[in-house]
C-alpha cells in the first residue's frame, strides 16, 4: 500500500471514502508512539476502513518563547513511518490551508480545566489545541480519532469538547509508548543530549515510585514521587520541575488525600533546553 500525501482540504475531500474512517492527529516528527496509534487505528477500522494521519505544527498552541520555529519538521520520514504503520493518507496542510484568514477570531475555549496543571504553565495552549482539533475533525470527518495518553490533559479536554459540543466522533486513548529504560517517547526527545537523557529518566522513575506507593493513598504517592524529583534537581543537568500533580482525570482538579477512584499522576520539567511531560494512571480504592 502506498500512502498518499494530501496537501489541501479539496484533495482530502476528494479522497474516496470506504468503510470506517479513523484519524491520527500529529505535529509530525513521527516515532514509534505515533506508529502505535496508526496501527491501533488500522485494527479498529479493519482492512476495509481508511486511516488518515494529519501532520500539522499548529501555531496557535505555542506561546511566546516556546519552540514553534525549532519544532522538528520531517515530512519525508513521517510518510515512511505512516506507510509502514498502515496509513492510507497523510494530510499535511500549510498554515494558510488550515487558517485561510490568518489566526481565527473565533476559537474553542478550554474553560477552567484548560487553565489547570499544564494550562497554568502554558496560558492559551489548550484553546489553540482544541481549535485545531475541532477544525481537523471537521476536515477529516472520521468515525474515530486516536490520541496518545502521554498527553493526558489534552486527551481529557478533547473528550470533554466532543461530549459538550456533540461532535459525532469516538475518541480513543492509546497507552504511552516508552523506551526500554522507561523514557516516554516524544518528538522532543531528539533535542536531548546524552547527559540530558540520563537526567530525563528521573521523570518516569518518579512516576513509578509514586505508583508503587498507591496502596498507601494519595499523600504517599506525592511524597514518593517528590523524593525522586528532589534528588533529580541536583543532577547535571538538573531536572527543573514545573509541576508534579495528582489529579482527577475528569476535570484535572487536584486529588485530595481522601480521594478514591481513577487518578493521573502528571509531571512536567525542563531538562537542559527541553521541556518534557509524562504521566501515569493510578487507581485508589476502585472505580468511583
Amino acid at each position: 500500500m502506498t500512502t498518499r500525501l494530501i496537501r489541501t482540504a479539496e484533495e482530502l475531500h476528494a479522497l474516496p471514502r470506504r468503510g470506517r474512517q479513523a484519524v491520527v492527529m500529529t505535529m509530525g516528527a513521527l516515532h514509534e508512539g505515533h506508529a502505535t496509534l496508526v496501527r491501533t487505528a488500522r485494527e479498529l477500522v479493519g482492512p476495509q476502513g481508511q486511516v488518515v494521519v494529519t501532520v500539522f505544527v499548529n501555531p496557535l498552541q505555542f506561546g511566546a518563547g516556546e519552540d514553534l520555529d525549532r519544532y522538528p519538521r520531517t515530512l519525508d520520514a513521517d510518510l515512511v513511518v505512516a506507510e509502514k504503520a498502515g496509513a492510507d493518507g497523510v494530510f499535511a496542510p500549510a498554515a494558510e490551508e488550515v487558517y485561510p484568514g490568518g489566526e481565527p477570531q473565533v476559537r474553542i475555549t478550554a474553560g477552567p480545566m484548560g487553565e489547570r496543571v499544564e494550562g497554568a504553565h502554558r496560558p492559551g495552549h489548550f484553546d489553540g489545541m482544541l481549535t485545531v482539533v475541532a477544525k481537523l475533525l471537521h476536515l477529516t470527518r472520521p468515525d474515530v480519532a486516536l490520541f496518545g495518553q502521554k498527553d493526558a490533559q489534552q486527551l481529557a479536554l478533547i473528550r470533554r469538547m466532543v461530549r459538550d459540543l456533540n461532535f459525532p466522533v469516538e475518541i480513543t486513548g492509546v497507552p504511552t509508548v516508552r523506551e526500554d529504560d522507561g523514557l516516554a517517547l516524544s518528538s522532543r526527545n531528539r533535542y536531548l543530549t546524552d547527559a540530558d537523557r540520563s537526567s530525563a529518566l528521573e521523570l518516569s522513575r518518579a512516576l513509578r515510585a509514586g505508583a508503587a506507593a498507591a496502596e498507601d493513598g494519595p499523600g504517599a504517592v506525592r511524597e514518593a514521587a517528590r523524593a525522586v524529583l528532589g534528588r533529580a534537581a541536583g543532577l547535571e543537568p538538573p531536572v527543573a520541575l514545573d509541576y508534579l500533580a495528582l489529579v482527577d482525570p475528569a476535570d484535572f482538579t487536584e486529588a485530595g488525600d481522601d480521594f478514591t477512584g481513577e487518578a493521573v499522576l502528571a509531571v512536567a520539567a525542563k531538562v537542559g533546553t527541553t521541556r518534557l511531560i509524562d504521566n501515569i494512571p493510578l487507581n485508589f480504592g476502585g472505580r468511583r
